[in-house]
């Protein structure tokens, strides 16, 4: 699907109603195949969608009186993020990160500044406390040296400690950072990490799902971690106490089935309590040094990272390999597919959607799907 003026227009709309979240575009999508004939749908029909009940319908149809006025709204918003060289990217865009799709809440639209690589395939967060200890320091700025010399992305969230060090240091070590924000892209926070910013813009990049304007405010940064942990091949805890921000990235990560390794620290400090009791409940690796982490990625350490994976001509998701298995060559209705699948209808009609996009399944009318062969 090509996202062009109109469809953000209409993608973002939908995104305003509430109740409309990446499932439900993904169910609309997958009955209607377009954005703008959502809009063009009557009641009747868009009850039709799985997932879409009678209050959401109305309010899709509600929302149609304000399609001018977002017009409006996303042509200023375009020309605002023109001006410090940011752009939209949207889920279904070439350069929309691999690895961040496959997460079961994506966000469906990101705003980046800076630029994504080949070689930020091959990523790993790194977090922690805001504040600290000598030890931890040392072992974020050893470890992620010897990361970034393997050619691996560093990625984090601009916070103060760990995430400052680990940013400063893929730098340093001439390696690539991405950034992941809890605020709009014209909201620095913390401030006094302004010229990091611009650093990780030159060497980099900065992501994040809040428009412009958005300030740093509290609710957005645990929604936030799950971005950092999404765009990662694993996340790295290197101290945090037990409540911290990055206990809730490693949570996310775990059920993104991501890889989470933990720098084990003193039982008599704070910032130990996290990372210790990650590796107690099993929920960590113990890493000691980078190569740990490269053992249990299976990443190749020369010439470059992941020079000599094999990889496939299409990334699928443990849910997307057992739908594409349960399918075969014979149409199946969704509720047989689900059944047999032991998924829900919503979560089935996702990852169906995503296949028909990948071109390896095709929908047939009621509902019927077949591999595309």
């Amino acid at each position: 699907m090509e996202i062009n003026f109109k469809n953000l227009v209409f993608l973002k709309l939908l995104l305003s109603i509430e109740g409309i979240g990446p499932h439900k575009i993904f169910s609309l999508l997958s009955f209607f195949k377009d954005l703008e004939s959502i809009f063009n749908a009557d009641f009747y029909t868009l009850n039709k969608v799985n997932g879409i009940n009678k209050n959401l319908s109305l309010r899709i149809i509600n929302a149609k009186s304000q399609i001018d006025l977002y017009y409006k709204k996303i042509e200023k918003e375009l020309n605002q993020l023109k001006k410090i060289n940011a752009r939209v990217i949207t889920y279904w865009d070439n350069e929309y990160p691999d690895l961040l799709k496959k997460i079961y809440y994506p966000p469906i639209i990101i705003y980046v500044l800076g630029n994504f690589v080949e070689q930020d395939k091959y990523t790993l967060a790194v977090v922690g406390t805001r504040q600290p200890t000598s030890y931890g320091k040392i072992q974020t700025e050893k470890i992620v040296k010897d990361l970034t010399e393997k050619n691996i992305t560093i990625v984090s969230g601009l916070a103060r400690g760990i995430d400052t060090i680990a940013h400063q240091t893929a730098i340093k070590s001439n390696g690539r950072t991405i950034a992941v924000l809890g605020s709009g892209l014209d909201q620095i926070y913390p401030p006094e990490n302004k010229k990091l910013f611009w650093e990780i813009v030159q060497n980099g990049a900065i992501v994040t799902e809040y428009e412009l304007g958005t300030k740093p405010d509290a609710p957005n940064f645990p929604r936030r971690n799950r971005i950092i942990s999404g765009l990662s091949l694993g996340t790295l805890v290197v101290e945090t106490k037990l409540n911290g921000g990055a206990m809730q990235t490693a949570a996310y990560a775990i059920d993104q089935n991501r890889e989470v390794f933990a720098i084990p620290g003193n039982i008599n400090v704070k910032q130990a309590e996290g990372p210790n009791a990650l590796i107690q409940r099993g929920e960590a690796k113990l890493i000691t040094n980078a190569d740990d982490i490269i053992f249990e990625l299976k990443l190749k350490l020369k010439p470059e990272v992941g020079k000599n994976i094999p990889k496939p001509s299409v990334d699928l998701t443990l849910f997307e390999e057992k739908l594409l298995q349960i399918i075969g060559n014979d149409a199946k209705h969704i509720d047989e597919i689900a059944s047999l699948a032991s998924m829900s209808i919503s979560d089935c009609l996702v990852n169906l959607l995503t296949l028909e996009f990948k071109g390896l399944i095709k929908q047939l009318p009621g509902k019927m799907f077949m591999l595309n062969n």
